[in-house]
């Protein structure tokens, strides 16, 4: 379901951020301005330096469409592997339009493969086994369907968008409810009450995961513990709730994640993914059309 709602939000997002991305560069572009002869028709190559996965095409598209040039002809779909050199499309337009279009353009594209790129190392490494891959909310402020997509296209899944269609219950909602008096078993069932379908718990402790299973939680979320530990939780929370989805999460890199994976987790979320981006090497070279 968060899949489909992504792929029904990525055309109107992709135009918001293409406006506020070339907003960002001014009224008029003074150097073209004083260099480019006016009408001056180009075509420019989109260009992977190095090896990637292609994503973030819809956002490249809408910078393209705002400033008034032709639609990309891209040679690959979202999630194929570019190789070091390879060409992932062409640009095709006035010049100076293509100028003021290359930095925002690239600034999303090389975001969005360098995100690709990471998931896909990650799916690769669990591949074999019962886990999929899940981003976070430690995304860009104002890039957020960008990032998702990002992993989608590297092979990824998509965890919740906001906040406002899964129940995510963590240690300061923990806090809460001791609180106030409340039992983990009302808050769930006030909300499945009032529609939530999606009902997931982070837990640290036993006794956590026991009042979770009891309280008819639907995932868990085993938080910065060993491989062995969520294992060992994992095969608990099953003999409670046979149902029961399993989510690694905490300090999951590429050196462990396997570990996790064969520990038995359906699900592993990775910050890092979308919290520390390692941007890919994409240019824009131009030559007259």
């Amino acid at each position: 379901m968060i899949e489909r709602d992504l792929r029904i939000r990525i055309g109107a997002d992709a135009r918001r951020v293409a406006e506020q991305a070339l907003a960002e560069d001014g009224i008029q572009d003074l150097t073209t301005r004083f260099t480019v002869p006016s009408g001056l028709l180009a075509t420019a190559a989109l260009e992977f330096r190095s090896a990637g996965v292609l994503a973030g095409t819809p956002y490249a598209d809408a910078v393209a469409l705002e400033a008034g040039l032709q639609p990309i002809t891209w040679y690959q779909a979202p999630g194929s592997p570019i190789p070091a050199g390879g060409t992932a499309g062409l640009v095709r337009g006035d010049l100076a339009m293509v100028l003021r279009a290359e930095r925002p353009m690239l600034n999303l594209l090389l975001r969005a493969t360098g995100i690709a790129t990471a998931t896909r190392a990650f799916v690769e490494r669990v591949a074999g086994t019962r886990a999929r891959i899940l981003h976070t909310r430690k995304t860009a402020p104002g890039l957020r369907l960008l990032d998702v997509t990002a992993v989608l296209a590297g092979g990824g899944h998509a965890h919740r968008l906001d906040l406002a269609g899964t129940v995510m219950v963590k240690d300061n909602h923990w806090w809460a409810l001791e609180r106030s008096g409340r039992s983990l078993a009302e808050a769930l069932d006030q909300a499945r009450s009032e529609g939530v379908d999606e009902c997931f718990v982070e837990v640290e402790t036993v006794e956590q995961l026991t009042q979770a299973c009891q309280a008819g939680a639907g995932r868990l979320l085993i938080d910065n513990q060993t491989p062995a530990t969520v294992r060992q939780w994992g095969d608990m929370a099953r003999g409670l709730s046979p149902e029961i989805e399993i989510e690694a999460t905490g300090g999951i890199s590429l050196d462990n994640v396997r570990e996790f994976a064969e520990a038995g987790a359906d699900w592993i979320s990775v910050g890092a993914l979308t919290h520390s981006v390692m941007a890919a090497d994409v240019s824009l070279e131009i030559r007259p059309a």
